[in-house]
């Protein structure tokens, strides 16, 4: 399953070269991911009263093209792997069909009470399966 969500890139987003710095690029990740887990039909706010947080593990980022203010990008979000302890998203920042940037973060499955580790699979097997049937090879 693919999520496209739609942005148009801010002044504030921009550096001193006019174009968009790359610390944007994670939060423009988060859009993406937000959405992708609300299109699956859930939140992260029922996640976490679910008792389910998602820390981030770790982020990267390919940047290919650069993007100026008002440009309009679509973050393009997948799945591309799911473990009983994690969750690996991948993101395409595109701009009139142009792949501007890449990246990859790594989630893992934490107790929202605690904070330590979940195994999914056996906390909520029917979340489990529902990441599993979202992932894009």
């Amino acid at each position: 399953m693919k999520c496209e969500s739609d942005i148009v890139a801010r002044y504030a987003e921009t550096d001193q070269m006019g174009i968009i710095h790359h610390s944007v690029y994670p939060i423009w990740f988060e859009v993406g991911r937000t959405d992708f887990i609300k299109l699956m039909g859930i939140t992260y706010t029922q996640l976490e009263k679910n008792g389910i947080m998602m820390p981030l593990a770790s982020l990267e980022c390919k940047y290919i093209i650069p993007i100026r203010y008002e440009d309009k990008v679509t973050i393009e979000t997948t799945v591309r792997s799911i473990r009983a302890a994690k969750i690996d998203f991948h993101y395409r920042v595109i701009r009139d069909g142009i792949v501007c940037a890449e990246g990859a973060t790594v989630h893992g499955f934490v107790n929202s009470k605690t904070f330590t580790p979940v195994n999914i699979k056996k906390f909520d097997p029917e979340l489990y399966e529902l990441l599993r049937s979202a992932i894009t090879e």
